[in-house]
């Protein structure tokens, strides 16, 4: 079969338990609730591939503030693969999104290629680092103990995060909180934000992040609490190669490299975020 054999249409909030069976078979960590958020939100753009009347290909476009793009969970299904499908569903994705001034994503090791043909470029190397069981980190100069985020902080942390990232994402980091408020911690230096730390219940592994904090040390108390509180419970955090400090000092409490993600835009990058503050990002489907 060729890939104009399939029918494509939108994928719905009704879709969500097919498109888990694709991000089960590729071993990644989405749940119901993540594929919901993206599938329940008209301003995003999210297709599927059918053969007959089974989704086997996906693609989501997270949509900021009409400015950036997210693209992510661009699956295929195993028995379909090497059909131009994915190409299929980007090309139809990008050409929806041509009015947005950027569009990016954070790319595997076996999606790079096919985004170079796209016109996407690097911008920088994110590593995922994983570990069973963490010992503690040893964060020299602490001084304060994170707080459990509350709803008076959101407003803060929503702008400090806009800063870091690039464009508003209070959609995303309300949605975080909401459902997983236990794993929101947020350091307040003289009034103001210094740092925050969210995370997510995923299929496989609790990912830690999105993480902004305005120096290394805060964003080692942020990660070390974080971690106190999912013991021998497996995590993730996927961590911008830049963070070379962070990333040593996360391999010696027992954390591995699993993998590499490309963070990678097209059509320019005009909002590029302040990526010194970046410690960890919420995940690739979502930046």
């Amino acid at each position: 079969m060729e890939s104009t054999d399939f029918k494509v249409r939108t994928l719905m909030k009704q879709d969500v338990q097919a498109a888990m069976v694709l991000s089960d078979e590729a071993g990644w960590n989405q749940t119901l609730s993540d594929w919901t958020f993206l599938t329940e939100n008209p301003l995003n753009i999210c297709i599927a591939a059918l053969n007959n009347d089974e989704i086997i290909a996906t693609t989501t476009a997270m949509c900021y503030s009409h400015q950036l793009a997210w693209i992510g969970m661009v699956l295929v299904k195993k028995d379909y693969r090497g059909k131009g499908i994915s190409k299929l569903l980007l090309h139809h994705v990008l050409t929806k999104l041509q009015s947005f001034p950027s569009i990016k994503l954070d790319a595997t090791a076996l999606g790079h290629e096919l985004y170079n043909k796209f016109g996407f470029a690097d911008e920088y190397a994110i590593a995922r680092m994983v570990t069973n069981a963490a010992d503690k980190m040893d964060v020299p100069g602490v001084d304060i103990t994170p707080e459990q985020i509350q709803p008076q902080h959101i407003p803060g942390i929503i702008a400090m995060d806009e800063l870091v990232f690039g464009v508003n994402r209070g959609r995303l980091i309300e949605t975080l909180y909401k459902l997983y408020p236990q794993k929101a911690w947020v350091l307040v230096r003289g009034n103001q934000i210094s740092g925050f730390a969210l995370g997510r219940e995923g299929r496989n592994l609790h990912q830690i992040g999105p993480l902004t904090a305005t120096t290394m040390t805060d964003a080692g108390i942020l990660i070390q609490h974080a971690l106190s509180k999912l013991i021998v419970k497996p995590v993730v955090l996927d961590i911008p190669c830049d963070k070379e400090l962070l990333i040593h000092s996360l391999v010696s409490t027992g954390f591995n490299t699993q993998r590499y993600f490309t963070r990678m835009y097209k059509t320019g990058n005009p909002f590029p975020g302040i990526s010194s503050y970046q410690y960890a990002i919420c995940g690739p489907e979502f930046g």
